[in-house]
């Protein structure tokens, strides 16, 4: 009897150093989630670089110099440049690559009345014709998407195509948006924590209100913000981790004191579209052009955890016209570029053509 409780008691002690020794590994993976960020750029030889247009605008940017066409990346909200590390080795066998930090994001310039699609829009448009100075597919992300299309659209002789990776299309214009996940998420936490006393960290104070939170795991996050709000406290000028969680959820915190609050509160009120239809600007789109949609879900009481329907996505492509393809990722992973790397890789890959 003695040995077999011997017996017994090592094998629980082993099964126990070993789910410890995971979970330091997944705690480690997750905290250092941007190592392999790092060591893509390294791989990929992105050198960061400023730009300074005549009205006297700062874009910064990364760039993968070589003879290949030239593509140029544009990030979402929240984002910068880097956010497009994983897939930049890849896509660098075939395209010389920029990758721009928006205004507001970054080391761009960070100045309230540039916070509007036209005028970020028109900035590119010249970063194309003076850097880049040749034919260029523009690809964007989320709002960046956007972004791309204005420019797409009215770009001029050095656009040579657009990728729009699951651009917010009609929402971001007052369809359906009080209703949308962005909206519930992202930009009313924005707007209210700008309004708030800001007794606590902008991480603490999103963890405990956002949507996918109060959706899943309602009764775990007054806990978890409190750990996000240790975590400021003890590292007052890191990003916040959370090292019990899968970085994808709180990557973006990495890259939030390089963010303007502002830009985000052109969303929330709508402003952002500067007088612009999504109609208007899709209908002017007459180059070569795919648009990738993060296929669509909506929760039980109707909430869009999508950037848009398929409805809205073939809408748009419906106003792009016979120039544009519409595909479409296997879920409704927002960040197509990372989730879905070949997927992506391969999509942009087509407008070598």
């Amino acid at each position: 009897m003695k040995k077999v409780l011997k017996i017994s008691l090592i094998v629980i002690i082993s099964l126990i150093i070993l789910a410890l020794a995971a979970l330091g590994v997944y705690w480690y993976n997750n905290i250092h989630w941007y190592d392999k960020y790092k060591k893509a750029l390294n791989k990929a030889g992105a050198v960061e670089k400023q730009f300074t247009l005549p009205n006297g605008n700062v874009i910064n940017y990364g760039e993968v110099s070589n003879d290949k066409p030239a593509l140029l990346l544009i990030h979402g909200q929240m984002g910068v440049w880097e956010d497009y590390a994983l897939v930049m080795p890849e896509l660098s066998k075939n395209w010389h690559i920029y990758a721009v930090d928006v205004y507001g994001h970054g080391e761009s310039s960070h100045e309230e009345s540039l916070y509007y699609i036209d005028i970020n829009g028109n900035d590119l448009i010249t970063f194309i014709d003076t850097v880049i100075d040749e034919p260029t597919v523009v690809a964007g992300h989320s709002n960046g998407a956007l972004t791309a299309a204005y420019i797409a659209a009215y770009g001029g002789k050095n656009i040579a195509g657009a990728v729009l990776e699951d651009p917010p299309v009609f929402s971001t214009e007052g369809e359906k948006w009080e209703k949308s996940f962005a909206y519930l998420d992202t930009y009313k936490n924005l707007h209210d924590y700008q309004l708030s006393d800001k007794s606590e960290c902008w991480e603490a104070y999103y963890l405990r209100r956002c949507y996918w939170g109060q959706l899943f795991m309602k009764d775990s996050m007054p806990k978890i913000a409190e750990y996000a709000q240790s975590y400021h406290d003890e590292h007052p000028d890191e990003p916040v981790k959370i090292g019990f969680l899968p970085s994808s959820i709180w990557y973006v915190f990495q890259f939030a004191k390089e963010y303007d609050f502002a830009y985000g509160e052109r969303f929330y009120d709508l402003t952002w579209n500067h007088g612009y239809t999504h109609k208007q600007i899709l209908s002017s789109i007459d180059v070569p052009c795919v648009y990738i949609h993060a296929k669509g879900s909506v929760s039980e009481d109707g909430t869009y955890l999508c950037a848009a329907s398929r409805e809205q996505a073939e809408r748009a492509v419906s106003y792009i016209g016979n120039n544009c393809r519409l595909v479409e990722s296997e879920d409704s992973d927002h960040v197509i570029h990372t989730t879905h790397r070949e997927f992506y890789i391969n999509t942009v890959n087509s407008m070598l053509k």
